[in-house]
């Protein structure tokens, strides 16, 4: 039987307090699974095939829906303390007792969330093209960034200007990175709606109010934590990953060059070989 990937990985679906949640698992070995969370309307076919098959050739991957996104039934979450709930009845739902977790933008508020307050749960974080809430520069994206993230139709043209630095060597390698998430034919995803995307919008805004107290929250995340980021984040302010990397005890932090909100895509080979390091290392406390 031929080896399961991003593109042949069958949709399951698990049913949590009324919410039946698709997902696809895929991969083997690790020492706990790794669950990876989404950015603001995306699905399970917006993850980068190069990523994913990068990560499950040394551990296995979970990548699910929230709530009412893609093919997961329910409401979406407004809050971000919502989908955290979400993602942590799942995990049970699935019998997992322990994880690791990758989050990416929105779906690394999710995971911080989570951490802070089911800390039994994450062995290892990952956080990429996220920030901290409450954090200066957090509580608005800049005009033209907005009107390209909620558009009607999220098409190629707004994924290329949100994600990747407008330089002419990250705009080809966004391109790259659209021929592979397209690439899968069969058994595609749900596209989001717009009762996602002006919910997740909501759950995002109320992340950024100032609340410079809420930066305190990040000293109380006790998994050893690996924060990526590119070097000019067009959507969520590289400087809150640093701020991040000094405030989460002992937290790495990794910053890819000519790269902006989607630096694990346009780098997802290295993305996925820093990843596993930092997962397969020796506890880190």
């Amino acid at each position: 039987m031929p080896d399961i990937t991003h593109q042949t990985a069958p949709t399951r679906f698990a049913e949590a307090g009324g919410i039946s949640y698709a997902y696809r698992r895929f991969g083997s070995g690790g020492q706990v699974p790794l669950v990876l969370l989404q950015h603001y309307r995306g699905n399970l076919d917006n993850w980068d095939p190069a990523l994913t098959d990068g990560l499950a050739a040394s551990r296995e991957v979970i990548l699910v829906d929230y709530a009412g996104v893609g093919s997961s039934t329910g409401e979406p979450a407004t809050s971000v303390a919502q989908s955290a709930r979400h993602i942590i009845a799942f995990t049970e739902a699935l019998g997992l007792e322990r994880i690791d977790l990758l989050g990416f933008s929105l779906g690394g508020f999710v995971a911080q969330e989570i951490a802070l307050v089911r800390p039994r749960l994450i062995r290892k974080l990952v956080l990429a093209g996220t920030g901290p809430k409450g954090a200066p520069g957090m509580h608005a994206w800049r005009p033209d960034i907005e009107s390209h993230a909620r558009a009607q139709v999220n098409d190629a043209e707004d994924l290329l200007y949100i994600f990747f630095a407008h330089t002419e060597t990250s705009q080809q390698l966004g391109k790259e990175f659209l021929g592979r998430i397209f690439a899968r034919t069969e058994d595609r995803d749900a596209p989001t709606t717009i009762a996602v995307r002006d919910a997740q919008f909501d759950a995002i805004i109320e992340w950024g109010i100032p609340d410079l107290s809420a930066l305190e929250r990040l000293t109380g995340i006790t998994a050893p934590t690996l924060i990526l980021q590119g070097d000019d984040d067009l959507m969520i302010p590289t400087k809150g990953s640093h701020t991040m990397a000094g405030l989460i005890p002992g937290a790495r932090l990794r910053i890819y060059p000519d790269a902006a909100h989607a630096s694990l895509f346009q780098y997802a080979t290295r993305a996925a070989a820093d990843i596993n390091e930092f997962l397969a290392g020796e506890e880190d406390r």
